[in-house]
């Protein structure tokens, strides 16, 4: 999932005063208005291929173990970062920046992918999809906790709560008994992990803005993909799921699979996530969030012949609304300016983007 943190209601004023305090480091970047073509070409990657990545991930589990596979996925695709990165200029990171890595990379990718590439052994890649929607609900109630503990004295505006009594009603029509609106429940198991999955990521991402992190987005990326990378592997081999590994054995299927995540999800997808931010609103940029999941849930049904019941329609109409109200959110007047400054463009690559979880 994306960094909620302009659109977040609860975390704008802090994050406008860390703008207002520190020159841009990306300025000349923003200023020239991209083609219409390369936005449509830069929103169609975001909304497609993170939508699809979902059903690449069942495909790429059916015969490789969903921890050793994850931890190849982003080694790999982080190798191919740093190197790349390196290449183009970046200095080398500190001791500092890998730790505030390896933490970020415990959260999001061992922590949030891992529970998701888990998860779907046991969960269809549509209502995977669905569930992890609710990080967004997660992060608003995340940041309104750390606030009340601060002593701020912030309040959930109208539209936010609104957004989260339908995300929870969304979350437990898809969840609850069989007998509620008829069959097509989730594995209360692999619900389960899915939020705590959410719930992991919605912590690296509060986190990840605060952390010593290189200036270059795609550096710091990089690092915190090997980082957890290397976790997802370690825990592989602590499973010991790596026993059940047989070369002979993966699939054309789960080779596809592993290989559109690598190029397309974590290469193609981030690199246009990553410009977008430079060129486009982040209240724009953040909108996939409710789009994915519409195209994962097409798309199991299309290709690998997942069931949509009239349960998983009305949820998912519930949980996109509620993300759509908490996404779409503006700050009060009273704090219009701040506002507009921590939605600059050009104060996107101040700290690395969180790319999302799938």
């Amino acid at each position: 999932m994306e960094r909620v943190r302009a659109e977040n209601p609860l975390v704008e004023e802090p994050r406008g005063r860390e703008v207002a305090a520190k020159p841009s480091v990306s300025a000349s970047r923003g200023a020239s208005r991209p083609s219409r073509q390369k936005l449509i070409l830069a929103f169609a990657a975001i909304y497609l291929i993170w939508g699809s990545t979902y059903l690449a991930i069942k495909y790429a589990i059916q015969t490789m173990p969903p921890f050793f596979m994850a931890g190849t996925r982003f080694i790999v695709a982080g190798s191919v970062l740093y190197g790349w990165s390196r290449w183009r200029g970046a200095g080398p990171p500190t001791k500092a920046h890998w730790r505030s890595a390896a933490i970020i990379g415990a959260l999001l990718f061992l922590g949030g992918n891992g529970a998701l590439t888990w998860g779907e052994e046991r969960v269809a890649s549509g209502l995977a999809a669905l569930l992890l929607a609710s990080i967004p609900i997660w992060m608003v109630l995340l940041a309104h906790a750390q606030h009340k503990a601060q002593h701020k004295g912030t309040r959930l505006g109208p539209r936010v709560i609104a957004g989260l009594v339908l995300g929870l009603i969304g979350i437990a029509l898809l969840v609850g008994p069989n007998e509620l609106l008829g069959g097509g429940g989730v594995d209360p198991v692999g619900a389960m992990v899915l939020l705590g999955g959410g719930l992991a990521w919605a912590l690296g991402s509060l986190y990840s803005p605060k952390a010593d992190l290189p200036r270059s987005t795609l550096l710091a990326a990089s690092m915190e993909m090997l980082c957890g990378g290397g976790l997802l592997i370690v825990l592989g081999l602590v499973t010991r799921e790596t026993a059940a590994i047989h070369l002979g054995a993966i699939s054309i299927p789960s080779i596809l699979g592993l290989t559109y995540l690598i190029t397309f999800g974590s290469l193609l997808g981030f690199t246009a996530y990553n410009w977008l931010l430079s060129h486009a609103s982040p209240a724009r940029v953040s909108t996939y969030a409710y789009v994915n999941p519409v195209v994962a849930v097409f798309l199991g049904w299309a290709i690998a012949g997942e069931t949509i019941t009239l349960r998983t329609l009305v949820a998912a109409a519930l949980v996109v609304a509620a993300v759509a109200l908490i996404i779409t959110h503006r700050a009060p007047p009273a704090a219009a300016r701040v506002a507009e400054a921590a939605l600059l463009p050009e104060a996107e690559e101040e700290t690395a983007p969180v790319v999302p979880l799938d």
